[in-house]
């Protein structure tokens, strides 16, 4: 991966060229930083330009950042190696307690620290989830897990794959409201 910063109307802007992405794609993480993926054959010249394209759609985002709160504490750093195994206990315990009604068969459970998702579930089976569930509420982290869960099954967000959430978690889309107001 090949990345370098650039200075754009008085912003800095990572942009980075990996191997396996596809498509130019910008993501605004927490602490506001502006990063530009892209295939790795494309110009750093193509990437900026791309900046230029998307400046109101940035500025509008950048904006519902600065709006937004933290659902989980400001002060964890540090904390992943700390919590990891507390969230890897919490996480298999609502996983068999979930996975009673489903009986979904899945492989390998992973705690990590990811940066810009709650949960990921694999083609394989493979569940990975956010050591910082564990600092969210118990209707929250129960949706995360049902989610990745519901996933073993429809791989996909179809209204078949929300069906299977709603019969666990009736008020999911109050739920998934919330996370998506709020950052991690």
């Amino acid at each position: 991966m090949n990345s370098k910063t650039v200075l754009i109307n008085g912003m800095d802007f990572v942009l980075k060229k990996v191997r396996r992405s596809k498509s130019l794609k910008i993501t605004i993480h927490q602490d506001k930083r502006v990063v530009v993926t892209a295939p790795y054959y494309t110009s750093y010249k193509t990437m900026e330009r791309f900046l230029g394209l998307q400046e109101e759609w940035i500025k509008k985002n950048l904006i519902k950042f600065q709006n937004q709160k933290s659902i989980v504490p400001a002060d964890i750093s540090g904390s992943y190696k700390k919590n990891k195994e507390k969230a890897r206990v919490f996480v298999h315990s609502r996983l068999e307690y979930f996975n009673q009604f489903y009986k979904f068969p899945y492989n390998r459970v992973s705690i990590r620290n990811q940066k810009t998702r709650w949960g990921s579930c694999s083609r394989k089976g493979n569940l990975n989830f956010n050591y910082k569930i564990i600092f969210l509420s118990p209707e929250a982290a129960d949706y995360i897990i049902v989610h990745e869960l519901c996933h073993l099954k429809e791989l996909n967000h179809s209204k078949g794959f929300w069906d299977l959430v709603e019969k666990a978690i009736p008020n999911y889309k109050a739920i998934r409201k919330q996370l998506k107001q709020n950052i991690a």
